[in-house]
């Protein structure tokens, strides 16, 4: 389970996210919305220990500010939305950098179950056929694929998806949600995802929490949270109608 209480963090001295709690069992997909600058992203690089906070962050009653940097990487994925390319390595390569909390060494040193697990994971995503290929010539969609398997391939307790759906186009969208959503329930994870699209959210979470000026003002399950007027009072719209009159164009 994962267990935040009274986090706060932000930039340059002033606090982004104001005293947040919830928590989120193993097997369970959480989503996280709300309006641009609100703290979602913050909130994943608070929990994935890339910026400093106040409050407390656990993983199955363990302080995660106890774990060296290594260890951390064993339990905590994570793939922000500026995911960048600095060296043109390839695909497998990329992948492969998944594997360096639990390998000896670099690329050149892994294990049996290091290729087995990197292996599976390009054709669960549909890269395996691109191994060979550098990352600095494929399209945002395919490269966003090629480091989301990175993070899966460090087989995290958590991981952490700031727009996991980013570049891609519809079809890719539904199939990675799916894996996604899957590989948590087969495997017992925790993943959290921050959304923009509520229709995708709806599609890939179990529960959800809305986020607005640094703090939650809705959290539960899906379905209850985006029938609620929690959404409409944080994006200044009427969002059940919006939804109901956009599928009434394709009639």
């Amino acid at each position: 389970m994962l267990e935040v209480k009274d986090l706060f963090s932000g930039y340059n001295g002033a606090d982004v996210i104001l005293g947040i709690n919830f928590k989120a069992e193993d097997g369970e997909s959480l989503c996280v919305l709300g309006p641009n600058g609100c703290g979602k992203s913050t909130l994943l690089k608070s929990i994935a220990r890339i910026i400093e906070y106040r409050g407390s962050v656990s993983m199955h009653g363990e302080d995660i500010s106890v774990f060296p940097r290594r260890e951390l990487a064993k339990k905590i994925a994570l793939l922000s939305q500026s995911a960048q390319i600095f060296f043109p390595y390839t695909v497998y390569e990329t992948v492969s950098m998944g594997r360096y909390a639990w390998s000896q060494g670099f690329l050149k040193n892994l294990s049996a179950e290091d290729k087995n697990i990197i292996e599976n994971i390009l054709v669960k995503l549909d890269i395996e056929d691109i191994k060979d290929r550098m990352i600095d010539e494929l399209s945002g969609g395919t490269l966003q694929r090629v480091f989301l398997a990175r993070a899966l391939a460090q087989t995290p307790d958590l991981i952490l998806l700031d727009e996991p759906a980013n570049h891609l186009d519809l079809k890719h969208q539904i199939e990675l949600l799916d894996f996604l959503k899957n590989w948590v329930k087969e495997n017992d994870k925790i993943l959290i995802g921050v959304f923009h699209d509520l229709n995708l959210a709806r599609q890939f979470a179990d529960t959800a929490l809305v986020m607005n000026n640094g703090v939650i003002t809705a959290c539960g399950k899906i379905k209850e949270v985006l029938e609620s007027d929690a959404l409409n009072d944080v994006y200044g719209i009427n969002i059940r109608r919006y939804m109901k009159e956009s599928l009434e164009n394709w009639n």
